[in-house]
């Protein structure tokens, strides 16, 4: 049996594979290509596909494919095989530099939001050499940036190497003013927290709202739910564990760092969390992460749920942006070290996110908006949809002897003891945490705590990167050429200070006097829901943001929008009509089926015993009749509105009757039919309930 190591990272052509099958001058010519940016020379790309198809065929690879991320906001994927035939009537394998660089994927039928017409079929996927080639069933996945005919960003990769270049080119600028010379490159870091629900694969199956919009829309709460507190890091379930050591031992393959596994808040939640890596690696690696999940989960008869809400009543679920910056030579530039207060560069760089946050806070919100993710934030279990910095208490008072020009004297690290002999003094954090922030600083790093757990982590951190570039090229503006370096970074960081303070907040952000003070005294924005945060998205300061820094054109900023205000009406329509479909040929027969039986019950009794008075049976025959009135009269509310969104051309129109209607009409739906689940005897009722999906797994 193979050890960990000798297992990790054995279906990746990484840089181990490459020094071993590549020349030396094709390796270092790759090496160029992968740390310095450098453009790679078609015939050194020839000799890195043959040793690339050689290495696959002798896995067990029979075909190659371009894999890229297309605005779905899932992963895509053309097969091509290796064989190719030979003068004798059989095949040889072959794979050349050009297949490995470019392919031609249709680009007509993925969602463009006006960039290609129907007809416009062309499009093109490109090699990303930064990110590992690696082996998945079978198939060589080559990661890809897609592309129209023209030349526009079909997909999510091509604007986050954009934002990375830009994030690069300035953050060099700062370093050298402060006379690193030595560096050569700067990139950002991530490690994604994905957060998942896991439930019995044929309870899912009786559940036509699980297996349609990856949520269930009906469900009365159980009597026991996560107010005890009893799951969240208990012990795992064998059949979860099970699960867990397969889904490890999959991504460990693929080369990626699964770290951290652990039950979550709410029933049947858990956990996976990964060590940081380079953010175009760690978004590819997170899509992949999400794949294998689902994957791995049928095999041990369960299904891996991503949604941000599958369940109402119990904690969603979220995926935390662990956002750092650092230089190719391993300096961490978020690291505060020992004396924050002496540590110019930090306090620059820690003032570029502050600034950065601050002034796009709504592109922020804007890239994790969704219509799953509109019911988890602010609900007392994630972020307010707010945005705010949490920094703890001595950077917050460094900040403020800064801004008032007074020496600070430091706080000395406090040892913890913990009253018992045989365990360990340890030094306590010069910052505590704050779950209630949506952007905090956990020591050396931030946490963006917005993010769905299925959203893709490309598009945060296209909008982080670049909001942070854009700080960083104010600063260089304005402090290259200065004599007095010193006085001006210290005007330069006080400034910041004073003008970007208000989103700072080390505070619980679940308070409603919060919500109120940050809106109504210190100006922040409370975008709620996803057509909301798209109407930011067309500022023109945001715009200008994106297309001076070349993460995005103006085309392609606009056809973000209707992409995602598109997606958000096709989401709720599609749930809208699984309820239609629920109630009319499941809920409402149940409970007609269910009334029947008690009036037939009760008129056996009365024929038994003529003198019985029959309360129970008649109130609850009373009682289930009120509420299927109630439901046929909801019912055909939402049919009628959801015929009047279908007919709305103007995606934007759409956007807003789903948003101030529809959701409104599901609600009242939903509300008298969870009220007769819990009236129907069991055996009656046509589906699984939240107390059989979320504890049924052992």
């Amino acid at each position: 049996m193979k050890t960990l190591p000798e297992t990790f990272g054995t279906l990746v052509f990484d840089d181990r594979v490459m020094k071993a099958r590549l020349s030396s001058k094709v390796y270092n010519a790759m090496k160029n290509t992968i740390e310095g940016g450098h453009h790679l020379d078609p015939a050194i790309a020839d000799a890195v596909a043959q040793a690339m198809k050689d290495w696959a065929t002798e896995k067990g690879a029979t075909h190659f494919t371009h894999w890229f991320q297309p605005l779905t906001g899932i992963t895509a994927e053309k097969h091509d095989s290796f064989i190719a035939p030979s003068p004798d009537g059989g095949v040889i394998m072959e794979f050349s530099g050009k297949e490995l660089i470019k392919g031609e994927p249709d680009a007509s039928s993925f969602p463009s939001g006006g960039l290609r017409a129907t007809f416009e079929a062309r499009g093109y996927t490109a090699w990303d050499p930064t990110s590992y080639a690696f082996i998945k069933d079978k198939t060589l996945c080559i990661p890809t940036a897609f592309c129209s005919y023209s030349g526009e960003a079909l997909d999510k990769k091509t604007p986050l190497l954009r934002s990375m270049q830009a994030l690069n080119k300035q953050a060099m600028r700062i370093l050298r003013l402060f006379g690193n010379e030595d560096v050569a490159c700067v990139r950002t870091s991530v490690g994604p927290e994905q957060e998942y629900f896991l439930v019995d694969a044929a309870l899912v199956d009786k559940r036509p709202d699980l297996l349609f919009c990856g949520r269930t829309l009906f469900g009365a709460k159980p009597p026991k739910g996560q107010e005890l507190d009893d799951h969240y890091f208990g012990v795992i379930k064998p059949k979860v564990q099970a699960f867990m050591n397969d889904l490890n031992e999959e991504l460990w393959k693929l080369g990626i760092l699964a770290k951290t596994e652990h039950n979550e808040v709410a029933p049947a939640q858990h956990e996976l969390a990964p060590i940081f890596s380079t953010t175009n690696v760690a978004t590819d690696h997170n899509q992949l992460t999400m794949e294998i999940m689902q994957k791995v989960a049928k095999r041990h008869g369960l299904v891996c749920l991503l949604h941000e809400k599958p369940f109402a009543g119990v904690n969603g679920s979220g995926k935390h942006n662990n956002w750092s910056i650092a230089t190719n030579t391993g300096v961490n530039l978020l690291t505060p070290g020992d004396t924050p207060y002496e540590n110019a560069q930090f306090l620059l760089f820690l003032c570029a996110v502050i600034k950065a946050v601050d002034d796009y806070q709504g592109l922020l919100r804007a890239s994790v908006a969704t219509a799953g993710n509109d019911h988890r934030l602010g609900a007392n279990e994630a972020p307010p949809a707010v945005i705010s910095m949490f920094l703890g208490d001595e950077l917050t008072r460094v900040l403020d002897a800064i801004e008032k020009d007074e020496p600070y004297a430091g706080t000395e690290k406090t040892v913890m003891k913990l009253g018992v002999h045989v365990l360990p003094k340890f030094l306590r954090d010069t910052t505590d945490r704050n779950r209630t922030s949506p952007f905090a600083f956990t020591g050396n790093k931030f946490e963006f705590r917005m993010l769905g757990s299925s959203n893709s982590i490309a598009c945060a951190n296209i909008m982080l990167n670049t909001a942070v570039a854009e700080s960083l090229k104010q600063y260089a503006d304005a402090l290259e050429g200065k004599e007095n370096f010193e006085g001006a970074l210290h005007d330069l960081i006080r400034q910041t200070i004073k003008e970007h303070k208000r989103i700072i907040f080390n505070g619980n952000g679940y308070d409603d006097t919060w919500i109120k003070e940050a809106t109504e005294k210190r100006g922040l924005l409370n975008l709620r829901t996803t057509p909301d945060t798209q109407e930011v998205l067309l500022e023109k300061k945001n715009m200008e943001l994106l297309t001076s820094h070349k993460v995005m054109s103006e085309t392609e900023i606009r056809s973000r929008y209707e992409i995602t205000l598109e997606n958000y009406v096709k989401t709720v329509t599609i749930e809208a009509l699984t309820m239609i479909n629920m109630t009319s040929k499941l809920i409402l027969p149940a409970i007609e089926s269910y009334i029947t039986c008690v009036a037939e019950s009760l008129n056996q009794k009365k024929a038994a015993v003529p003198d019985l008075c029959g309360n129970y049976e008649k109130k609850k025959i009373v009682k289930l009749s009120e509420l299927e009135e109630q439901i046929d009269t909801a019912l055909s509310a939402l049919e009628a509105t959801v015929t009047q969104v279908k007919m709305i051309d103007d995606v934007t129109e759409a956007s807003h009757m789903v948003r101030d209607t529809l959701i409104g009409q599901m609600t009242a739906l939903r509300i008298p039919c969870d009220l007769a689940e819990t009236l129907t005897a069991k055996d009656f009722w046509p589906m699984p309930t939240y107390e059989d999906l979320l504890f049924s797994v052992k």
